[in-house]
């Protein structure tokens, strides 16, 4: 494929990364007239699993999340399901900066193992959604936490925590 664009997609209760998966969905969307859900789904794993690995024991779970992508590529409404734990987004375009703040982010999240789903939003339509003017920006469980420079590890760690912790029920 060759491809070098990399979408963030919730498979299950994880994002993962996929390579060139709006490349696939533009070529599938493009030839779905008279197509199931099924052979959809059968021509995206099949696309797809030439640029990423797909493991045969959650193949169903990225069936769902490719099929889900799909329905959204081509403007189908799609039930959200809520997610666990941490939700947390970069949002910028890409740049040198962006793509630190996401570096960083990982960073923390590793060093204190803390399950979190995190998405790196460059869609200039899906960033203006949260009102922000800068970026980078980080959003943590839907709140603007930073706009327009990458903190130190320590901020982002200390955010993170506190946002761990309210996510606790009381006892």
């Amino acid at each position: 494929m060759g491809s070098t664009d990399v979408t963030q997609v919730r498979v299950g209760r994880h994002m993962t990364g996929i390579i060139g998966l709006n490349q696939s969905l533009a070529q599938v969307a493009g030839r779905r007239e008279g197509l199931t859900d099924a052979q959809i789904v059968e021509r995206l794993l099949q696309s797809l699993s030439q640029s990423n690995y797909i493991p045969d024991n959650i193949r169903d779970l990225y069936a769902q999340a490719f099929l889900r992508e799909f329905k959204k590529f081509i403007g189908e409404p799609v039930a959200e399901t809520a997610l666990e734990g941490l939700d947390i987004k970069v949002l910028g375009r890409g740049c040198p900066q962006c793509d630190r703040l996401e570096q960083e982010v990982m960073a923390v999240l590793a060093d204190i193992r803390v399950e979190a789903a995190l998405d790196h939003v460059r869609d200039v339509a899906q960033i203006g959604r949260f009102g922000v003017l800068g970026m980078p920006a980080l959003v943590i469980n839907g709140k603007v936490v930073c706009v327009g420079t990458v903190p130190t590890r320590d901020k982002i760690r200390t955010w993170i925590e506190l946002a761990a912790c309210s996510e606790k029920p009381a006892l």
